[in-house]
């Protein structure tokens, strides 16, 4: 991430079921069905039970349409009613994970 605070792709608020599965903080299997608070092409900001390491590896999934990608734990934030932000982003831009129509333009990623 660049250190000015610009962002790849502009973030859209959006509150969408997702299945995350990895491995929790301590390396135990896990599966768990959250939400996002906010997407972008490059990952997105969601809310998580499991307890998960900044780098750890994520794959998320849109149960709509069974669509996956896997993904690094970039951000952690605190925790509110057992729920932690933690931010995904995803090792490639796909844009088209997510239901936006019509994108932001700084989602074409060519």
């Amino acid at each position: 991430m660049a250190q000015t605070g610009q962002r790849r792709s502009e973030r859209v608020l959006m509150d969408m079921p997702v299945m995350v599965r990895g491995k929790s903080a301590n390396q135990v299997d896990f599966q768990e069905e959250t939400f996002t608070v906010t997407v972008s092409a490059h990952g997105a900001l969601m809310m998580l039970a499991t307890r998960v390491a900044l780098g750890q590896e994520l794959v998320v999934v849109n149960p709509k349409n069974s669509d996956q990608r896997e993904g690094r734990v970039a951000y952690l934030g605190a925790a509110h009613a057992g729920l932690a932000q933690v931010a995904v982003e995803f090792y490639e831009p796909a844009p088209e994970f997510w239901p936006i129509y019509p994108r932001p333009a700084d989602w074409n990623v060519a």
